[in-house]
């Protein structure tokens, strides 16, 4: 059960806490604001929705820094009132203070992923038809994928597409793998455009390559426009599927299943998947890994060296994290040791200083 010294250490990190996240989303969103007011040209209220719709993704992406923010000032200001002497003095452990603080981090973190899972993609969604559409003014760069790394597998069908534009409900680039029941290739239809309607697309400007048994050579037949019917299943690419930001992690789960299902390589989607998951404890990481920093420092009674140790902490926690996960999506590592191996050294390292520091 909370003692009045846990609501009053928790009272104070929630302070820290919202006022960090407040004053740094501002300088992102504001540095963005004007770095876009000086490029394009909009209205205001096309700003204004913009920026609303962008602020709980930068919010949530800006939390680790909230958090080790909020807890380096709490201890600090814990230490400069002589609070936290007195704290020791009465038998109370440096773990057993933070614990407020942490209960609190883990706590955030949980909720703000799952709120965040479900939310922000659809606000991402809705914040680049702005971009694109009002303020870039250029609609067609919008939800089109250019990497050939879109496949379907539907029953005996491999779908392939080149590009997608969920916009205007229309793909380029189609080659479509028909297989029997043994998965010897029976046929090949590819089309250059596709306009897509509700379990039919209608194929322009293409051909099918159809092979069988009796003929050495395949048959190929080019055709103008040809009507082909797909399941419910391609319902899925109304979502954009070359972003993994604009996915919750049911939908990427899924989308990597399918591509697994088709023998495609899915290790970049699948460090995202891993990725989305471990951020979450981005900010519980360097929480315990500030603490005995902010402690060690904060006999000296200096906000300014906490506020440094918390930047570099920060910072090296950053480049170790991009780090890895770029090696992950290259292959170097594998995706779930790219995605987690930052946070168990961090982590790792954290109690390693936590046991050494003294009251």
């Amino acid at each position: 059960m909370f003692q009045i010294i846990d609501r009053y250490i928790i009272k104070q990190f929630l302070g820290y806490f919202a006022g960090s996240l407040i004053v740094f989303s501002s300088l992102f969103l504001a540095i963005d604001f004007m770095t876009n007011l000086a490029k394009y040209s909009a209205s205001a209220d096309v700003f204004l929705a913009y920026y609303l719709l962008m602020t709980p993704s930068i919010m949530y992406q800006l939390l680790p820094i909230a958090f080790i923010m909020g807890a380096i000032f709490t201890l600090t200001n814990l230490n400069k009132n002589n609070e936290l002497v007195a704290l020791f003095s009465s038998g109370m452990s440096l773990a057993r203070i933070s614990l407020p603080i942490l209960l609190s981090v883990a706590f955030i973190s949980f909720f703000s992923f799952f709120i965040a899972d479900m939310v922000i993609p659809k606000l991402e969604h809705k914040k680049d038809q702005i971009y694109y559409h009002k303020i870039k003014k250029k609609p067609w760069l919008m939800s089109t994928v250019k990497s050939d790394k879109i496949w379907f597998r539907s029953e005996n069908r491999l779908f392939n597409l080149r590009s997608f534009s969920s916009s205007q409900s229309s793909a380029q680039g189609l080659t479509l793998y028909y297989f029997d029941e043994a998965w010897n290739l029976l046929q090949i239809i590819r089309a250059k455009d596709i306009a897509m309607k509700t379990g039919q697309w209608l194929l322009k400007d293409g051909s099918v390559t159809v092979f069988e048994e009796i003929s050495p050579f395949p048959i190929v037949k080019k055709f103008a426009e040809k009507s082909i019917g797909v399941s419910e299943a391609f319902s899925v690419l109304d979502s954009d599927y070359s972003q993994t930001e604009l996915m919750t992690t049911g939908q990427l789960s899924e989308f990597i299943e399918k591509n697994k299902a088709a023998g495609i390589d899915t290790v970049e989607y699948e460090v995202s998947l891993h990725q989305k998951i471990s951020y979450a404890f981005a900010g519980l990481v360097l929480v315990l890994m500030g603490i005995p920093f902010c402690v060690g420092h904060a006999r000296s009674g200096s906000f300014g060296k906490n506020i440094g140790v918390c930047i570099l902490i920060v910072f090296i926690y950053w480049v170790l994290y991009s780090s890895f996960i770029n090696f992950g999506k290259h292959g170097v590592f594998p995706p779930l040791i790219a995605a987690w191996a930052p946070n168990l050294l961090f982590f790792g390292f954290a109690i390693h200083l936590l046991v050494r520091v003294k009251k």
